[in-house]
């Protein structure tokens, strides 16, 4: 229902940073961030230096620039916090090897699941992607 305008990860990293002061103001509960693709690259942004954010979940992680989007990630490299990236082995915007490269220069606590012949959408699989959470989830955070 949104009238703005796509702001290239700007605006929509600063939208993350609202929604979490409200959730904060509203509920006072820890907080899991989980994104898919352009949500996983802009709410892990906002996430991972935001100290009321207990752990984050990256899906679909972008890695290769599309259309006039490149995604800058090196905002990963600091983050502490426990981090689940989970993608398809045939992902078309988050190459495998890319991927696994990116998640070895990574800062534990971090887990790196390739869902096999997955795509970026994860079409076919999507009960592989919510068991991958959902036991991440209970194994880091006890939920």
């Amino acid at each position: 229902m949104s009238h703005g305008t796509h702001d290239n990860g700007r605006g929509e990293v600063d939208d993350v940073r609202v929604a979490l002061d409200w959730l904060d103001a509203e509920f006072h509960l820890p907080m899991i961030v989980a994104g898919f693709s352009f949500g996983a690259a802009v709410g892990l942004r906002a996430a991972c230096p935001d100290v009321r954010v207990d752990s984050v979940i990256g899906l679909g992680l972008p890695l290769l620039p599309t259309d006039d989007r490149s995604y800058e990630l090196d905002f990963l490299l600091t983050c502490s916090k426990p981090k689940l990236l989970v993608s398809g082995t045939r992902d078309q915007f988050g190459p495998r090897t890319r991927l696994e490269q990116l998640a070895q220069t990574l800062p534990e606590p971090k887990k790196l699941v390739l869902i096999e012949g997955a795509d970026h959408f994860f079409e076919g699989r999507l009960k592989e992607l919510r068991e991958t959470i959902e036991f991440w989830v209970r194994e880091v955070v006890g939920a």
